[in-house]
């Protein structure tokens, strides 16, 4: 048998025609590719003229912006938002305003990029050809803090703008008042800035209706009491501080009238209390220094074995606060609001020292040395004679040994300056500190000096004040404890009695002396 493949067979009875038809169907293949080829070339190329631009569809303000760059839409918005005109009546006037006096800002650079950021492959840019019109909003803000200062400039000149209210004080009655408000000619400022905001994003022209009326003040007179009521609580509050020495420092309402301010609020709305929290830590440091006793080294006089023969002054121990700013804190928290205060200075002990000096020596002393010199002076060629010597000795005494150091004595109102034991000057007459501003006692070393200085207590009170001072040309200044010195005083004629800030004042030869034989580092001891 043989095998044969019949192709009519397979494929079964070949129909009059079937080729042809094959034929035709294999070119419309063809020809479809071909136009395939031709529009997707001709798709690529439309789809590549928007890269980087608008696409179609794309609208600005209303105006067709497709294949515009970021640059050209940008100045498209520019040019709108730059020809607005906002027609602002307000009484009789009437205003054609630009939207930059009212605050508005147009971005145009973010506008033209917002309009240009979309898919730019070729399906989405055959999408947004037949999808419709794509709006693009103008990037657009509104300052209305602006917009609410060009409403108040609304009002003319000639009418009466309303008054706040306010708290005032009276120094000479010690009393806090309130000074009242009053009504006057205003805007609302709200109104014009809702219609920017409504209207500045479309980029056209538009206008306002902005009533000129009575205006209440911002800060009413119920609200200025209400203050006064405040103030007056942190007045009644007992407000002390316990002192180390048992001594209590009362805060009086004075003083406490001296650290109060009363001023508008930031937004203008309100009053607000405020505390001088420089000038409460001031004052808590000046009683701290008050309380603090520096310590004072006793002075001993000791023989050639060491023995002490003389207690010339005790010792004394010193205390140091130890927790002013913590007090301070706590006052100026009771300051700002209506609770008492019930604070208390702590301290530290502070050991004081006792120096030692030779004991001058007795009269057998003195002669015993005299006699053995001069027997040694005898058996030495090289020396005069005891005649000479004795003529010698008169005519240039001993100059005394020791440390330079300067006795203040408060009781007995003198100034002293010392070589060891050996007073060189004083006891001279000084002014010391007057009751309230007493001089500090203790043992310190000058560490500050002019020979000229201009000096004030501006710190503590301002000019005008009755405590108030401000001289000038201060001379011979030596400081040797904070703001403690010698100085001269050519305003005084008198010395010998407490009258000072705190000062040894002296006549002003004295200061000189004083200033000319003393140095840097100068002991200096205070004490009554």
């Amino acid at each position: 048998m043989t095998n044969v493949t019949d192709t009519a067979a397979l494929g079964g009875p070949t129909r009059p025609g079937g080729r042809s038809r094959r034929r035709v169907a294999l070119v419309l293949v063809a020809v479809l590719a071909a136009l395939a080829v031709v529009l997707t070339g001709g798709a690529l190329a439309y789809a590549k003229q928007f890269d980087g631009r608008a696409l179609p569809g794309t609208t600005v303000l209303g105006q067709d912006v497709a294949g515009k760059t970021p640059e050209e839409i940008a100045a498209l918005v520019t040019e709108r938002g730059d020809a607005v005109k906002v027609s602002v009546t307000a009484g009789d006037q009437q205003l054609d305003v630009p939207l930059a006096d009212l605050g508005v800002t147009v971005d145009a650079a973010a506008t033209g990029q917002a309009a240009v950021q979309r898919d730019d492959s070729l399906p989405a840019v055959l999408s947004s050809t037949w999808s419709g019109e794509h709006p693009v909003e103008p990037v657009v803000t509104v300052d209305e803090a602006k917009a609410a200062e060009f409403a108040k400039g609304l009002v003319p000149a000639d009418l009466t703008t309303p008054v706040d209210a306010q708290v005032v004080f009276d120094e000479d009655a010690q009393t806090w008042n309130v000074e009242p408000g009053r009504n006057g000619q205003g805007v609302d400022p709200q109104n014009l800035v809702d219609a920017v905001t409504a209207n500045a994003s479309a980029l056209k022209d538009f206008s306002v209706e902005q009533p000129i009326e009575e205006i209440a003040p911002a800060i009413t007179d119920e609200e200025a009491q209400d203050v006064v009521g405040s103030i007056a609580k942190i007045l009644e509050q007992p407000m002390a501080i316990a002192g180390a020495d048992g001594e209590t420092h009362e805060v009086s309402a004075e003083r406490r009238n001296s650290w109060i301010s009363v001023t508008p609020s930031e937004d203008g709305q309100g009053l607000s209390v405020a505390v001088d929290e420089d000038a409460v830590r001031e004052w808590v440091s000046a009683r701290a220094d008050k309380d603090a006793v520096e310590p004072e080294n006793g002075i001993e006089q000791v023989d050639e074995s060491g023995k002490v023969v003389k207690v010339v002054s005790e010792k004394k121990d010193g205390l140091e606060i130890t927790n002013t700013d913590s007090v301070a804190e706590e006052l100026i928290t009771a300051l700002k609001g209506t609770t008492p205060l019930e604070a208390a200075f702590e301290t530290k002990k502070l050991e004081a020292e006792v120096d030692q000096v030779d004991a001058p020596k007795s009269e057998e002393e003195k002669k015993a040395e005299e006699e053995k010199k001069a027997e040694d002076e005898k058996t030495s060629d090289d020396k005069a004679t005891d005649e000479e010597k004795k003529t010698e000795e008169e005519a240039a005494p001993a100059e005394p040994t020791g440390e330079k150091w300067i006795d203040v004595d408060l009781t007995n109102k003198t100034v002293t300056a010392y070589v060891g034991d050996t007073p060189v000057w004083g006891p001279r007459s000084m002014v010391d500190g007057k009751e309230g501003n007493e001089t500090p006692t203790g043992t310190y070393e000058i560490y500050l000096r002019y020979d000229r200085q201009d000096m004030t207590n501006a710190a503590y009170y301002p000019e005008g004040h009755e405590k108030y001072y401000y001289i000038r040309d201060v001379p011979w200044v030596q400081y040797f404890h904070h703001g403690y010195g010698f100085h001269g005083a050519p305003w005084r004629s008198s010395f010998g009695y407490s009258g000072s800030h705190g000062c040894i004042n002296l006549p002003v030869s004295d200061a000189k002396w004083l200033y000319d034989w003393a140095s840097m580092g100068t002991k200096v001891v205070v004490h009554r």
